[in-house]
């Protein structure tokens, strides 16, 4: 299945983009999606480890089985100083 994913903050800086579109199989969970995200866009993958990952505008849990109706979105951590 093919998924968007929105991109935020400096995972939207890294990619240079506001917006990705992945292929995962079907059933792929969050977890499945965070590593396929590392290894097909390798300037992500440090971020992708440490952002929250929402489904749906709710944060989502690792273990959560993804649709491909699902609305994403990798939102990091925010720092401010």
């Amino acid at each position: 299945m093919t998924l968007t994913i929105q991109l935020f903050a400096k995972a939207k800086e890294l990619a240079g983009a506001n917006a990705i579109t992945l292929e995962v199989p079907g059933e792929a969970t969050v977890l499945q999606l965070r590593g396929q995200l590392a290894e097909n866009f390798p300037k992500l993958a440090n971020v992708v480890s440490w952002s929250a990952l929402a489904v749906n505008h709710e944060f989502a849990d690792d273990s959560l089985v993804l649709k491909s109706s699902d609305e994403i979105a990798i939102i990091p951590p925010v720092s401010g100083g």
